[in-house]
């Protein structure tokens, strides 16, 4: 019986299985959005968004610039800090169009950026979307993503533009 034996094997050692989790997180938080099969994006879930909650916790002392912080607040960060780069590499490579490499700090994305993101938000800060199944193995594949991504920003566009347009057609209307 498995009671109380939480998350997936994937039939691999803890090392083997803690690594994979690692790698997977950067290249979430690197991309903001990865394509996995349904099982490892609902473990990764799991993984990503306890790193982002340690950075959501701390509030405004992780975007804070560090000259404005005092003694016991750059201790709060610090420690912080050192516990998501205890998990993820800190630094991530992203190839932009043009070909050239761009070199990212993973974990100050994850302290100043995600954390001002989603500072009002209580939890739940990835999406899982659905593709099918893979070609070679039938395996359930899907994009899991974080919240508020890049691409979120064009769909609030396209509502904004339907909302600009239902005042307009209400006028010309009468």
């Amino acid at each position: 019986m498995r009671h109380g034996n939480m998350g997936r094997k994937f039939d691999r050692n803890t090392s083997s299985r803690r690594a994979m989790f690692r790698n997977l997180t950067a290249n979430l938080i690197l991309h903001e959005r990865i394509e996995t099969t349904d099982a490892k994006a609902k473990e990764l879930r799991r993984v990503a968004e306890r790193l982002i909650t340690k950075a959501v916790r701390l509030g405004e002392k992780a975007y804070t610039p560090q000259d404005k912080l005092d003694d016991k607040q750059k201790a709060e960060r610090l420690a912080t800090q050192r516990l998501i780069g205890s998990f993820i590499p800190r630094w991530g490579v992203r190839v932009e169009k043009g070909g050239e490499a761009k070199k990212i700090d993973l974990v100050e994305k994850v302290m100043v950026e995600l954390s001002k993101r989603y500072a009002s938000r209580p939890g739940g800060y990835t999406r899982i979307v659905k593709l099918g199944p893979r070609r070679g193995d039938n395996a359930p594949m899907c994009f899991i993503e974080l919240v508020g991504a890049m691409s979120d920003g064009a769909k609030k566009d396209k509502k904004a533009k339907a909302k600009k347009a239902e005042p307009a057609e209400a006028a010309a209307a009468t």
